[in-house]
């Protein structure tokens, strides 16, 4: 196999198609120089230069090597500094699972400050709910989970990203959308509810049951996604429960309303990790965060 000390010979003969000049360029006299461009040639299986003439020319092989060897010597000179970069978790890739509405959150923000801090980094997205961002952080499939959490969890580090607040998203057309003030949780009483579920969405359906009285009779659905549940919302199935940053979805037909008596800043979203994680860009993307 030929050495990059070959091959640079032969870009240094190459350029300056004078072996004089190249053996100059490179500290050595010439017939090394002479030597190493011989057995350059024998491994490639063609001839790179013509020297039959007084001048030293390119073969068409020589041509097409050149090319080729000027991204081999360039792949080489950056290698080490991607080896470092990778090491100290400059470069690399993050698997980050996000829920739904952190995306209309935090998420976009959170991607521009680690990008600015970590131009070569990548990231990639899953949507999740925050129970199967913990399965898989468990198993190693994300290394970072953009969650809500009641209480921290022992095995986790955990930084707090955002507090909020929680609304009740209505149809624009409803009764509550016309009440001209904010509304209180006695409202509530008589509305058909899109509730959380006490399996996927655990955390929000903890919150409201612990601070709203719901009828058992009133929840028409109970669903994990909560732009899902905006969406049923628009077509007029009921009222649900999100937090603030769902507002930034937009979606037609939808008035999102606050509580004059329930204003507390009670949702939080956390950025969840595994302390025990070998990936170096996890601590690099973490420290980004700060």
């Amino acid at each position: 196999m030929y050495t990059l000390d070959q091959v640079r010979c032969f870009v240094a003969v190459a350029e300056h198609l004078h072996f004089g000049r190249a053996a100059f360029e490179l500290n050595m006299t010439q017939p090394p120089l002479s030597r190493q461009i011989q057995k350059l040639e024998r491994h490639v299986g063609a001839e790179l230069l013509d020297r039959r003439g007084r001048n030293v020319e390119l073969t068409a092989a020589g041509r097409l090597f050149l090319t080729e060897s000027r991204k081999l010597l360039g792949l080489a000179e950056r290698a080490p500094e991607g080896a470092r970069r990778v090491a100290s978790g400059r470069k690399g890739l993050v698997r980050m699972g996000f829920t739904a509405a952190a995306g209309f959150g935090p998420l976009s923000g959170l991607l521009s400050t680690v990008k600015a801090e970590l131009p070569d980094l990548d990231i990639d997205l899953v949507e999740m709910v925050t129970a199967e961002q913990l399965q898989a952080l468990d198993e190693e499939r994300i290394d970072l989970a953009l969650g809500r959490l009641h209480t921290p969890l022992p095995h986790l580090e955990s930084r707090l990203l955002l507090k909020e607040r929680l609304l009740l998203a209505v149809p624009a057309d409803s009764d509550l959308a016309q009440l001209d003030r904010e509304l209180t949780k006695s409202d509530i009483r008589g509305q058909s509810v899109i509730m959380h579920s006490a399996t996927k969405a655990r955390y929000f359906y903890d919150i409201i049951v612990g601070n709203f009285e719901i009828e058992p009779s009133r929840v028409k659905y109970s669903l994990g996604q909560i732009m899902t549940m905006v969406s049923l919302v628009a077509g007029g199935h009921g009222v649900a429960f999100v937090p603030e940053s769902a507002e930034a979805g937009r979606v037609p037909g939808v008035e999102y309303l606050r509580f004059s008596d329930f204003d507390a800043d009670v949702v939080h979203l956390h950025a969840l990790w595994r302390p025990d994680s070998s990936n170096p860009a996890l601590a690099a993307f973490v420290s980004a965060l700060s």
